[in-house]
């Protein structure tokens, strides 16, 4: 059966792939598990009226078959993804779903914050030691040596943040955190995400608009 999947592409560039992690992580899933599937990149300045209609011009979608239904959620196409595609196994312990997520919204608040003296930085902070101690305990990944859906939820965030506050904070992730680092390497150096990836012009440039508001 076919895949097909609509991810976010590139501002200005509608022929390349975009900078939305939620469609990396579609994207990664697919190409961990091997599954061939079709790209449909949606160019957010011209959006289908059947996407705006049917979805509120949210991606990413996937369906299965041609005549399949669109589906819509992150979430709920990895899910789909591992019940239709076991091998091999992205699965989370149920203990381990949570872990790291609360790193992105953190992110985004210090990213677009204007307030030096707010503490999102600290928030942040905060949360990246966290997943640094997880990954002391129970690392290199989120649930050991094989990689699972929530390392590739993780990884294009965690590339994000890097790329975003690099640029328009000149922040780094602190060198303290020594098993985060070695993780973001891990991940960032597989062939799934070499792959997948935006480039970094274009992940500063989808964050222009909310870095400006």
């Amino acid at each position: 059966m076919s895949v097909e999947i609509c991810v976010k592409a590139a501002a200005g560039s509608p022929d390349v792939l975009g900078d939305c992690p939620f469609s990396q992580r579609i994207i990664l899933t697919l190409e961990e598990k091997e599954v061939p599937y079709k790209m449909h990149l949606i160019d957010f300045s011209n959006k289908p009226q059947w996407l705006l209609d049917e979805y509120q011009g949210k991606v990413p979608l996937i369906r299965f078959g041609e005549d399949g239904k669109w589906i819509a959620d992150s979430d709920v196409i990895v899910g789909l993804l591992e019940e239709r595609y076991p091998v091999p196994s992205l699965a989370i312990p149920a203990q381990f779903t949570s872990v790291g997520s609360k790193i992105f919204s953190s992110f985004v608040k210090f990213l677009t914050s204007k307030d030096a003296s707010d503490g999102s930085e600290q928030a942040l902070v905060d949360e990246l030691k966290a997943l640094d101690e997880h990954l002391k305990a129970h690392g290199p990944y989120v649930n050991g040596e094989n990689i699972c859906a929530v390392d590739l939820s993780l990884a294009p965030k965690l590339y994000h943040m890097e790329v975003a506050l690099g640029h328009y904070k000149g922040w780094t992730t602190p060198t303290t955190l020594t098993n985060l680092l070695n993780y973001m390497k891990l991940l960032l150096a597989r062939r799934s995400f070499e792959k997948t990836k935006a480039k970094k012009e274009h992940v500063i440039a989808g964050w222009e608009p909310k870095v400006n508001e």
